[in-house]
């Protein structure tokens, strides 16, 4: 019986995972494909700008073997069938590959690293083997500080190409299909007229993105299923119509006669045909979103069918009619379908452009969580999408560059000479990464990884050249946008890394403490005191310097570090790592809060309950493994312990709402600090955070001297808590050469003025705030 129940129960489950397959291909064509999907509106146009001495069906025929074997080998074979095995716990990019590395070679530059780091849920994927391999290339990729640094320069360099991406894919988009208006209905518009209205539709395109993309997703998918069906039905329509020989043009051999032909300017024609693969990293990028399977589904079940179909359509109809090579896509459409398909295109180049906006965004997060890049405001659009964000100073830096990329060219050839070389620096800065992921990830052949470095390689290099040599006619600006990026993201790491340097060199030591006493020599005043800092050991200068001024501090001291780990996620239960500084009756603690890469530090309102009822149930382990040992007095200084935050059991507290019975203890806030607080939280908008008491529960068994560090703890939780942040201000030695005295002293300092405060980024509720001034000689 339980047999047969089993047999039936396997084809429903089945018909289960196949629906909710269908449904993610679907959605994909939305997020993922919306640029890949619109590239018929401007390849052979831009293919064929160069070549006008060649207007003869050899060449037609030629331009299309190229564009369908590059469709065939790039997207299908380097990314459907391999790069998409290369997922970081399901997150995909060059972020994702640049991950996976330093945690299998050690290549990571983050400084507050810890072996604890690596104990997380995610630090390694399930089935991969953890045991370290040793090889000689990776001892010597690990030893020579100066090429991980190469390496994380390689990586922040292709994420600067993915920037300009989101400056040229809009940019060129629009004014793709937008030109469909110079030719038919309206008696042909100006080029004048075109930029005016694609202009205008940019801005409203970045005007719409605080909305944020979950808002309008339910139509995204549909327009640009909609969208290939159409050019495929009309790719189809027109081989038969105008010359059904196209069809031979598939064989390998048009390639070679197109070369003997044309030479060099075959060769400069390339940086046309590789438009036709433009938004292909975006099958990998946007992996976190779907799955492998089912972006592979979509796009080997109708993206590349129907995009060869339309390349073979308007082959077909250029062979007959090379005169029109000026917008082939929109004068190959019937009449009868034009207007509708000219909506569809508009459509469909704004859900393109949507897609790498997003992808921008999200890159940027990116390289935040690395320390390599200013502090900018960070939203979270969606509370049902992890991981959509909003980023309010890139959206308007990128609208103002689109408005003049497109205002300043107003033409798609130049532009997508630009575009071209963008999007293929991004896939060779992949084929690089994924070759080491071969050798340090999956643990293959190192012969394995060369054959596929030398194979796509020379395919993209020959695109890569062919771009470079139309730097001069456009090809220059993802090269400009990418250097001034990338000065700006050196300068912030430089600046960033040598602040956490000086910290690390003159932290204070642990035997100045413990000659201080457990009052440290000041006055223990009622409350918790934050301090946030970016070391995972020791303690801060700034303390010393605070309390050298101020001799006084409150009864419970945190030092809190917020940090990046080289993962997409932390999960809840993982995030918080606790910790005692000094002796018991010092009440000194450590709170490590640790995010991914791809994680939104949202202002959560449960911070402070959260931290005490950590600290409480670390008190509580602590005191069970010391009775254990038989010694209370015995502390374990420098460990850190794990502490799951939606776990309440063992802490000994119990945590009711501020109107629900009475607390332990009083409140030694006075009247006028509560009144101001109060004041405070009105103007914040109203939302008041939610009031809670902690008890210590009478039922259990606590040891006395435990009782009284939980009473210590709730008493200070009772009479407030403050958060402590050091104002630094970071200058240059004065026997620092030229260039880091530029660096730091105006490029970095530059920086730090204009981008946002660290208590803004974490959510430091400004009332609570007391911020230290100190000086940083780097």
């Amino acid at each position: 019986m339980d047999e047969e129940i089993g047999a039936a129960a396997a084809p429903q489950g089945q018909w289960k995972y196949h629906k909710a397959l269908s449904l993610l291909a679907f959605q994909s064509f939305g997020v993922v494909y919306g640029d890949l999907s619109t590239s018929p509106l401007y390849v052979f146009k831009s293919a064929l700008s160069g070549l006008d001495k060649y207007s003869d069906e050899a060449t037609v025929f030629g331009l299309l073997s190229l564009i369908f074997w590059t469709l065939t080998l790039i997207p299908l074979l380097k990314y459907v069938i391999i790069v998409l095995g290369a997922d970081d716990n399901g997150e995909g990019g060059t972020f994702a590959l640049y991950s996976l590395l330093c945690r299998h070679a050690k290549m990571s530059l983050l400084p507050n690293q810890q072996a604890a780091d690596e104990e997380l849920s995610t630090y390694y994927q399930p089935g991969v083997d953890r045991t370290a391999m040793s090889s000689p290339f990776k001892r010597f990729l690990e030893k020579h500080k100066k090429l991980r640094t190469c390496l994380l320069l390689f990586v922040l360099f292709g994420a600067c190409m993915v920037i300009g991406d989101g400056v040229l894919t809009p940019t060129i988009s629009v004014l793709a299909a937008l030109s469909g208006l110079q030719d038919r209905g309206t008696g042909g518009l100006g080029n004048g007229w075109v930029v005016l209205i694609a202009c205008v539709v940019l801005v409203g395109l970045f005007a719409l993105q605080h909305r944020g993309t979950h808002r309008v997703a339910f139509v995204f998918a549909p327009i640009v299923v909609l969208w290939l069906l159409s050019i495929g039905i009309i790719g189809l329509y027109n081989i038969i119509h105008w010359n059904p020989r196209v069809c031979l043009a598939l064989s390998p051999h048009y390639i070679v006669k197109f070369f003997k032909i044309t030479g060099r300017d075959g060769w400069i024609s390339l940086g046309g045909v590789l438009l036709a693969v433009t938004g292909t990293e975006a099958m990998f990028a946007d992996l976190g979103h779907f799955t492998a399977a089912s972006i592979r589904l979509a796009f080997v079940g109708v993206i590349y069918p129907c995009l060869v179909l339309q390349y073979m359509g308007q082959a077909a109809f250029l062979s007959k009619n090379m005169s029109d090579v000026h917008d082939s896509f929109y004068l190959s459409i019937p009449c009868t379908v034009f207007w509708p398909m000219f909506v569809l295109a508009s459509l469909a180049a704004i859900v393109g452009s949507q897609s790498i906006i997003s992808a921008t965004f999200s890159i940027v997060k990116q390289c935040l969580s690395l320390g390599c890049f200013p502090r900018v405001k960070v939203v979270h659009t969606s509370r049902w999408i992890y991981g959509q964000i909003y980023i309010p100073e890139i959206n308007w830096i990128l609208m103002v560059l689109c408005l003049a990329v497109t205002v300043g060219f107003r033409d798609i050839n130049i532009i997508g000479n630009a575009y071209g070389l963008a999007c293929i620096t991004v896939m060779f800065v992949t084929t690089w990464l994924m070759a080491l992921v071969i050798i340090f990830v999956w643990k293959k052949n190192i012969l394995l990884a060369l054959s596929f470095l030398i194979f796509f390689g020379l395919i993209e290099g020959a695109y890569l050249s062919a771009s470079f040599i139309k730097v001069p006619q456009g090809g220059w600006t993802p090269i400009a946008l990418a250097f001034v990026f990338m000065f700006i993201m050196y300068v912030w790491h430089y600046g960033t890394r040598r602040k956490y340097l000086f910290d690390l060199q003159n932290k204070v030591s642990m035997k100045w403490i413990l000659t201080l006493g457990p009052s440290l020599g000041i006055v223990r005043v009622p409350g918790i005191g934050l301090i946030y800092t970016e070391l995972v050991t020791g303690v801060p200068a700034i303390f010393s310097h605070f309390v050298t001024n101020l001799p006084a501090f409150h009864q419970i001291l945190v030092f809190v570090c917020v940090k990046s780990v080289p993962v997409p996620y932390v999960p809840a239960d993982e995030r918080y790592l606790i910790g005692r500084i000094g002796p018991r009756q010092y009440r000194m603690y450590r709170c490590i809060v640790r995010y991914g890469y791809k994680d939104v530090q949202k202002d959560d309102e449960n911070f402070e309950n959260h931290l005490v009822m950590s600290i409480a149930k670390f008190i509580q382990m602590e005191a069970e493994e010391a009775a254990s040992s038989g010694s209370y007095e015995s502390s374990n200084e420098g460990r850190m312990a794990v502490i799951h935050t939606t776990d309440t059991t063992g802490t000994g507290l119990i945590m009711r709402d501020s109107n629900e019975g009475t607390s332990l203890t009083r409140s030694s806030k006075s009247e006028t600090l509560q009144s101001l607080q109060s004041i405070y939280e009105q103007e914040s908008g109203g939302l008041s955070r939610r009031r809670v008491r902690f008890q210590i529960a009478e039922e259990e068994q606590i040891n006395a001297q435990v009782r009284d560090e939980l009473s210590d703890l709730l008493e200070a939780k009772e009479a407030g808590v403050a958060y402590i942040i050091g104002h630094s201000y970071v200058k240059a030695r004065k026997n620092s050469n030229f260039l880091k005295s530029f660096a730091i002293d105006y490029a970095y300092s530059f920086l730090r003025k204009n981008c946002r405060g660290p208590s803004v980024t974490l959510h430091i509720p400004h009332i609570s705030l007391i911020e230290v001034g100190m000086i940083y000689y780097v």
